[in-house]
């Protein structure tokens, strides 16, 4: 078991956030998610080989030397390709997206979720808003239209905010790792301690950026910078200010951002599939198919795909004061 202790528990009341180091096994635990994603590069690879749009697969160079061959030749950050969960709006029957069943046995961690027990109590609702991000070094990444990184450092933010008003009474808990480690160099997180006192903060849609946080809300002078080891786990609550360094090395930086809320609480985007990953009160209640768990995303891909609702949703404006 890996529950956390009450020292533990205390600091991330107080701080808002607690890295947990050498939580899940780096060999049992991540390397099999490693090995997956392999296969989803090669049909990346593949497909845009077959179209025309790189002259080569690259299959002879290392998982992260081919990424950011094929991102470079490309000419695009093909992110939607490998995440676990869907776009905002836009969706559609072939939006693409990988649900894969070692990514399915991260989420239902046994070693994690006694993590999460501990933050959050036994009734364990695996939360739809999570993402895997492989970040190319900066200076190797394409860049949009207007000369910005199409996948660059992160904005400060709070998780909080980028969910709807229905889930800001939910006790949402951010679980990340890197699948690599991630030292400052590679653009690992950087945390402001106990900004999760003030509340929620407003935060501004930003073009090429997203949601950001005006720096003048916040004391991001007293931010530090949390790098990780494969293996550690970094819990935020929903309200710590967070956001990433730039990678500025010449690796990928690679991480799982997950999500899990107590079951019953509303998770902030209904319309992507959660599910009971843990109850002590009710185990015949969760899910261990991921089979199953991969057919709820198809579902919600159709759904969405078919309904005209399917629009990017905010609750913020550019045109707030403060966005100014």
């Amino acid at each position: 078991m890996s529950y956390l202790t009450q020292a533990q528990i205390d600091q991330f009341r107080d701080e808002g956030y607690l890295l947990v180091e050498g939580l899940l096994d780096p060999v049992a635990d991540l390397d099999p998610i490693i090995e997956e994603y392999k296969s989803v590069l090669e049909r990346l690879a593949h497909d845009l080989y077959a179209a025309g749009t790189i002259s080569s697969t690259y299959d002879d160079l290392p998982f992260g030397e081919r990424v950011i061959q094929i991102y470079q030749e490309s000419g695009k950050v093909h992110a939607q390709y490998f995440d676990f969960s869907l776009p905002q709006g836009n969706v559609k029957v072939d939006t693409p997206m990988w649900v894969g069943p070692a990514v399915f046995r991260a989420l239902r961690n046994e070693r994690l979720l006694d993590a999460v027990e501990s933050l959050i109590g036994p009734e364990i609702y695996s939360n739809p808003v999570q993402h895997v991000r492989i970040k190319p070094p900066e200076h190797l990444t394409p860049k949009s239209e207007n000369g910005m990184v199409q996948l660059g450092a992160t904005p400060w933010h709070q998780d909080n905010g980028v969910i709807l008003p229905a889930a800001d009474e939910s006790e949402i808990l951010t679980a990340w790792f890197s699948l690599l480690d991630a030292p400052v160099e590679s653009g690992c997180l950087q945390v402001i301690p106990r900004s999760h006192r003030a509340g929620l903060l407003a935060h501004c849609p930003r073009p090429g950026t997203g949601l950001t946080i005006p720096e003048a809300l916040m004391e991001t002078e007293q931010s530090v910078p949390v790098p990780t080891k494969r293996g550690d786990v970094l819990f935020l609550t929903k309200r710590t200010c967070h956001s990433s360094l730039s990678n500025v090395s010449n690796s990928i930086r690679w991480s799982f951002d997950l999500r899990y809320n107590p079951i019953g609480q509303d998770t902030g985007r209904g319309a992507f599939p959660g599910f009971i990953a843990r109850s002590r009160l009710n185990p015949a209640s969760e899910l261990h198919d991921a089979d199953a768990w991969a057919q709820l995303w198809y579902d919600a891909r159709q759904r969405l795909a078919e309904t005209e609702y399917n629009k990017p949703f905010n609750r913020w404006s550019a045109d707030a004061p403060v966005c100014a």
